[in-house]
């Protein structure tokens, strides 16, 4: 054998010497590179063949890789020779026998790591489906996992169930890939917001279940299409909830993030001292690091102070059906006859709804409901001997509960009107405007005597001949209370708006526009392109003008950040009740993944599942 590869050695040398000729030849013609190519004689050398290109020798019993330019005789000898002396001299059926083994190795290992990789993508996907709907991180491997396996089992076979179980979810798997895909969110959402360079802010603080306060803050920032908001983080205040901590928490982040205040053009919060003080207050804190920042006081907020202001007479009437409800709702026997007396008489509801301060909807909801139950709760409060009865044997306590039922059910959708995502301040001014339209409408039909607006308060009117003179004042009077209190709350809306028209539609531009004229100008060259007002009536606002944006910098950009700041705090509220779900009173010691669990739960920008892939190495292990 050693003749044999001396001679093929020596051959080798004068091949490669005359093929390197060739080679050398054929490089003045053509330029293409030649290999060395893989022989079946190297199987007595140890050696196998990559299918890569060009091919490389790779030793079969260590696994090594050698250059293709390697690829010669001489070197795999002395390749076997040193590091596997051990086999030099077997027989032919030794080497084929070792090669074929680790063919096999081989296949089983490629199907292993193709495994694992899947693996890997499956528990990133279902620790999102976890932490999208707030469930405990034990969950995956309490009931997803088993749950999973016994579906495959019965549905196709046990071998698809066994694949199953390789998937890495026990809670501490999912509590890190849950942190993974957190921190990718965030990373995403600064970059964009570095990129864009103005942005909005939202802030507001809350307490947790186990007392902890936690600042909340989403962002909103131009993107290249369009304006976009997200979470941006949800940080622990350890002590006090002032405004110079509530800064220090924003600013520290901001610090850590390379983010500028410089580029922070508006900030809402709601009005509390913490917010609003002049001196320590977090908005005074923030005009010191920039003061062109914009403060906007939530309008949902002002919308609830404004309509909580009514005559002592109503609020008395308010008072006194919160006490009804609260002696059926607050006591369990109670309210397990009140639900049979309400089954027995064949009512539509059977429930009260209890009142709280908290909720934005609840006045209107609970005292249209009471109102809807009257005759079963005067029945029920007769039946107990209460002295609350009394309240419904007087026709003018029930009229007045139909109109407090009617007026903040239309405080209710106007509530509701004013909340959701991807809303713009110009909307927003619209509709607190046609509201404060409506009760001076609503005022000048009831002072006529006429109270078709208000639908209870119409049909028991008119159902148990009522005079209406009798709580026509009270009306009249808690509606020019309304319209003062909106006006409070929101002067001069109306001017505010009419000066954003030119935004709202561009095209309805007026030369008397109080702009300046290098702006006018730039309008009338967007107010004649007709491309541009296609897309107007095919797209939003914002998408509008991130498109103009691209053609007119200048009148894009002062229309998009006119457009860019907050008009309410509500994702910041809806994320204080996922907040609620995440931490409840089964993981009221949950503070170490609480941040990453919320950012996960409510962001609507992806995680980048293949970037986080790429930076792990599959493995199976739970």
């Amino acid at each position: 054998m050693d003749r044999w590869l001396k001679s093929g050695s020596c051959s080798s040398r004068s091949g490669d010497a005359d093929e390197g000729n060739q080679t050398g030849a054929k490089k003045k013609k053509t330029d293409i590179p030649k290999y060395r190519q893989y022989k079946e004689d190297y199987v007595l050398l140890g050696f196998t063949a990559t299918n890569s290109d060009p091919p490389e020798a790779l030793c079969f019993f260590c696994g090594e890789r050698l250059a293709n330019s390697s690829m010669k005789p001489a070197h795999l000898q002395r390749h076997l020779k040193t590091k596997h002396q051990c086999h030099v001299g077997k027989p032919v059926e030794f080497f084929k026998r070792k090669l074929s083994d680790f063919q096999c190795s081989q296949k089983v290992l490629q199907k292993a790591t193709t495994t694992s990789g899947k693996a890997l993508k499956a528990s990133l996907a279902v620790s999102l489906l976890i932490a999208k709907a707030k469930k405990p991180f034990s969950i995956a491997e309490e009931l997803i996992l088993p749950a999973a396996g016994m579906m495959a089992e019965i549905m196709v076979d046990k071998k698809t169930a066994d694949q199953l179980k390789a998937i890495p979810l026990s809670h501490q798997t999912v509590s890190r890939r849950v942190r993974e895909m957190s921190a990718d969110i965030q990373d995403q959402v600064v970059n964009k917001m570095k990129a864009s360079q103005s942005f909005a802010l939202q802030v507001d603080e809350s307490t947790d279940i186990s007392g902890q306060a936690h600042l909340v803050s989403f962002v909103r920032y131009i993107d290249e299409d369009d304006i976009k908001e997200h979470i941006l983080f949800c940080k622990k205040l350890e002590e006090h909830t002032t405004g110079e901590a509530i800064f220090n928490v924003i600013n520290q982040f901001f610090s850590e993030q390379g983010l500028s205040w410089k580029s922070c053009m508006s900030m809402c919060t709601d009005a509390a001292a913490s917010m609003t003080g002049k001196v320590k207050g977090l908005v005074a804190r923030i005009k010191k690091e920039n003061p062109d920042v914009e403060w906007t006081h939530c309008i949902i907020h002002r919308e609830s102070l404004a309509s909580k202001k009514m005559s002592p007479q109503l609020h008395g009437t308010l008072n006194d059906a919160i006490k009804v409800i609260n002696f059926i709702k607050s006591r369990p026997l109670n309210s397990r006859l009140f639900h049979t007396l309400c089954e027995s008489m064949g009512s539509e509801h059977t429930e009260l709804l209890l009142h709280t301060e908290v909720r934005w909807l609840s006045r209107g909801r609970i005292l249209t409901r009471l109102f809807e139950l009257r005759d079963e709760v005067a029945s029920f409060l007769s039946e107990h001997e209460s002295p609350f009865a009394t309240y419904f044997e007087n026709t003018t306590w029930l009229a007045q509960l139909a109109y407090l039922a009617d007026i903040f059910s239309k405080l209710n959708e106007l509530n509701l009107s004013l909340q959701g995502k991807d809303t713009n301040i110009l909307n927003l001014y619209d509709k607190v405007a046609g509201f404060q339209k409506k009760i001076e409408l609503w005022k000048k039909t009831c002072s006529g005597g006429e109270f078709t607006c208000f639908p209870l308060s119409d049909a028991y009117f008119s159902i148990n001949n009522y005079e209406k003179g009798t709580l026509k004042p009270v009306i009249v009077e808690h509606l020019t209370s309304l319209i003062s209190a909106f006006k409070s709350y929101f002067p001069d809306i109306h001017e505010r708006s009419v000066q954003l028209d030119w935004i709202r539609n561009p095209f309805l531009f007026s030369e008397h526009e109080k702009l300046p004229i290098c702006f006018q100008e730039t309008l009338i060259e967007v107010c004649a392109d007709r491309g541009l007002k296609l897309l107007f009536e095919s797209s939003n606002v914002t998408r509008f003008w991130s498109s103009v944006m691209k053609e007119h910098p200048d009148i894009g950009k002062m229309a998009l950040e006119k457009l860019l700041p907050f008009g309410s705090t509500y994702l910041c509220e809806a994320s204080f009740s996922a907040l609620s779900i995440i931490k409840s009173k089964q993981r009221n010691k949950l503070n170490v993944n609480l941040e990453q669990s919320l950012i996960t739960a409510v962001a609507s920008v992806p995680p980048r599942m293949e970037k986080i892939i790429s930076e792990h190495q599959p493995h199976i292990s739970h």
